[in-house]
């Protein structure tokens, strides 16, 4: 493991998904093994999303993922101007992938992210320079 981790949102969710077991052992282990070396890397877009899903789909109390929250804004946070926002856009353009997957690859690609952890993109694909990796991709 080398430089920084970028962590989609899908991933942060099953690490607390008691209904997919493989896939939460693997975030989690994951997680940890980041978060051991402070390289987890996440964006504003990340905690909202987090917010979002894990009290809707996983009815976690909303004062329990707000505290998760609390915790992942702890991390190395990347926060967005109006060019950011621009370069997604080019992102969402140049490489037909959608305009939030494009956020979070501009996000990564800003925090020099070596790798970007998600179940959304390309598994193995480069995309701005940035590495996708799903890392629930051989289960």
């Amino acid at each position: 493991m080398s430089g920084l981790a970028f962590f989609d949102t899908n991933v942060l969710i099953y690490a607390e998904d008691a209904s997919e077991p493989l896939k939460r052992a693997r975030a989690s282990s994951l997680i940890l093994e980041h978060r051991r070396s402070d390289s987890i890397v996440i964006s504003l877009q990340v905690l909202q999303e987090y917010f979002a899903t894990a009290t809707r789909k996983l009815k976690i109390d909303p004062v329990i993922a707000q505290r998760q929250v609390e915790v992942l804004a702890l991390r190395h946070l990347v926060r967005f101007t109006e060019h950011d926002v621009i370069a997604a856009i080019e992102l969402h353009r140049l490489n037909q992938i959608s305009f939030w997957d494009a956020m979070i690859v501009h996000a990564a690609r800003v925090a020099r992210a070596s790798v970007l952890y998600s179940e959304d993109l390309a598994n193995g694909s480069t995309i701005a320079g940035v590495r996708i990796e799903n890392p629930f991709a051989s289960m």
